[in-house]
């Protein structure tokens, strides 16, 4: 599978992260990396990350992660975020590396999707200093699949 590729499309699909400054850097089957510059748009009120750029950067890597587990049948599914919780440990002073994988049995993911025609899963993030590696937040965002190219009656 062309990951490359893939973390092309997702750039260009999701005009807010780009918006927020986000980049995707990595991506694997399962697990993906974005970054977060640190830029004056993208402060609060006491000059650090805002909570929502934050949150943003996370969401757009666990979204990245979730592609590289589907990516061979990307065409096909429809990929929801259906929850998400955050929480922060640390001001963001700099640039923020988030590092997100999903959470389950990769191979049995794609097998529930194949037989019941859809799946839902958690997918982790770390929120990092990219200098230092300091952990700054952990987010999990469940991600709701379902295969479009099954009947409706079937998923």
């Amino acid at each position: 599978m062309n990951f490359e590729a893939i973390l092309a499309r997702l750039a260009a699909s999701v005009p807010f992260a780009a918006h927020c400054g986000v980049s995707l850097d990595r991506l694997d089957r399962g697990s993906a990396t974005a970054t977060l510059p640190f830029r004056q748009a993208g402060l609060n009120h006491i000059g650090t990350q805002h909570a929502a750029a934050l949150f943003a950067v996370g969401e757009a890597a666990s979204g990245a992660a979730m592609a590289g587990l589907f990516a061979d049948l990307l065409g096909a599914v429809r990929p929801v975020a259906g929850e998400a919780t955050i929480r922060y440990l640390k001001p963001a002073k700099g640039k923020v590396r988030a590092e997100a994988t999903t959470e389950g049995d990769p191979e049995g993911l794609l097998r529930s999707l194949r037989d019941d025609g859809r799946v839902a899963f958690p997918v982790t993030v770390e929120l990092l200093d990219s200098e230092s590696s300091e952990k700054l937040a952990e987010m999990t965002v469940r991600w709701h699949v379902t295969d479009m190219s099954k009947p409706k009656e079937a998923r």
